[in-house]
This record gives structure tokens, sequence and C-alpha cells, in this order.
């Protein structure tokens, strides 16, 4: 099910911000012209992804330092083993539209 999460603007370049989308937290990171979507918590313990540090197609878990690929939800650095859930994303307009059964 496709759901309008955010305006283009409110998602700045180089950044991550968390929305909730039909009762799921969606975290929004914006590389360059491409916006991503994932779940906004680590699968190691749960932290809060969205306050993460963004690098490149990177996100940081700012309790224990997990990395994830924000393209394929995979876990690239131990504490973390299990990926993140990702979702397909859309731009329409000024509108960042997010499929949240993915």
């Amino acid at each position: 099910m496709w759901v309008r999460v955010a305006a283009l603007d409110e998602v700045p370049v180089g950044s991550v911000k968390v929305f909730v989308a039909e009762g799921c937290r969606v975290a929004l990171a914006r590389v360059g012209d491409q916006v991503f979507a994932f779940g906004d918590v680590c699968t190691h313990d749960g932290g809060p992804l969205g306050e993460g540090k963004l690098e490149g197609f990177t996100v940081q878990c700012p309790r224990h330092g997990a990395r994830f690929d924000i393209r394929t939800g995979r876990a690239l650095r131990l504490p973390a083993v299990a990926p993140i859930p990702v979702y397909p994303v859309r731009v329409e307009g000024d509108s960042v539209w997010v499929d949240v059964e993915g």
C-alpha cells in the first residue's frame, strides 16, 4: 500500500528523518537525488536507526555501531547480522511515497 510519507524538502540531502506511515516508523534517507526508506529499528537491539549517521548508502546505529546498506537492508557490520526492512519509494512532484507493505 503506497502512502504519502513526507514532502521532499523535509528530507535534506545527506540526512535521515523518521516519519510514521500507517503505524510504522519509517526512516527516509536522501542521497543525492535518491530517497530510500527503511525500518527505524536496528536488528541488533532495537536502536533508533533514524538517529544514526548516514555515510553514502550506509546508516550506522547510534547505540553499538552496527551498519546497514539502506538500499538492500543488508547488515554490513557486527553486532547486527539480520537485515533491516527496506521499502520501495517513489517521488512524485514534491511528495515522497512509500510502499509500507514493501
